[in-house]
């Protein structure tokens, strides 16, 4: 968005006046900047946050928690969701949402689960975004059988920025981060890893092998959410993924299909 960002507080802000800020975000000279630009990109968060409640309000009318999970491309998303279809058949009804800009190719790999699962490729009709938003959630919803789910996951788009901006009506939000991508990420991308409410530390069966300190990595994350609980686990092996479970399945009795227990 140029010199643009959405703060915590939902309002779009414009860099364009002065030089007294505390922090230093780089030559923007490059870029046309103006009072119109940021007014329409307010209105289009606007309307987005206008559908994400009544998103909301579609999920508790169906007794549904949603949970929205994100990361950067190839962090483990899919197999942790694999892993976690695994664990919940025969014990809770599942959905996916599955965002991706091309190709069926992740929920492919989690047909045959037991999940009811919906593509929506933003390539096609969307533009391309490299996140999904609550328009892009709506146009699911019509492909799941909402009202005979008891938990429905969004695999967002493999990006480290924009999926943490568009709420989409979930109830809570979750990110996969692999050791692989290094220890500085909480401080570069902050706003994904302030927006979460538990971050799933993945490939820790790597460990003994990255030069990687987690311990640094632990320290950076609190420094940007320190009430972010984390997980740690590795999707390969199935390791850590029962903790994930139950965090995911909180507020929801897994013996009866469609039982909840407690408010989410």
């Amino acid at each position: 968005m140029g010199k643009f960002h959405r703060h915590d507080d939902g309002t779009v802000h414009d860099h364009d006046h002065g030089t007294d800020h505390d922090h230093d975000h780089g030559d923007h000279s490059g870029y046309e900047t103006g009072r119109e630009r940021v007014q329409v990109l307010e209105a289009i968060f606007g309307e987005n946050d206008r559908l994400a409640a009544t998103n909301r309000d579609r999920f508790d009318a169906a007794a549904v928690r949603v949970v929205n999970l994100m990361s950067s491309p190839g962090a483990g998303k899919t197999q942790l969701l694999r892993r976690t279809l695994e664990r919940l058949a025969g014990r809770l009804r599942v959905g996916i949402i599955e965002g991706d800009i091309e190709t069926s190719l992740d929920a492919d790999r989690l047909a045959g689960f037991g999940a009811a699962v919906a593509l929506v490729n933003t390539g096609q009709g969307f533009g391309g975004e490299c996140h999904l938003d609550a328009p892009m959630i709506a146009s699911a919803l019509p492909r799941l059988p909402l009202d005979g789910l008891d938990l429905v996951v969004i695999e967002n788009v493999g990006n480290l920025v924009c999926p943490a901006e568009f709420n989409v009506g979930e109830h809570a939000k979750a990110m996969v981060y692999a050791i692989t991508e290094g220890e500085e990420k909480p401080l570069k991308y902050p706003v994904m890893f302030r927006s979460v409410d538990v971050v799933v530390v993945n490939k820790m069966d790597l460990l003994p092998f990255l030069d990687f300190d987690l311990d640094l990595f632990l320290a950076n994350l609190a420094r940007v959410n320190p009430a972010a609980r984390v997980v740690r686990v590795s999707a390969r092996t199935g390791d850590g993924v029962d903790e994930w479970v139950d965090w995911l399945t909180t507020g929801l009795t897994t013996g009866h299909p469609g039982g909840r227990t407690g408010d989410r």
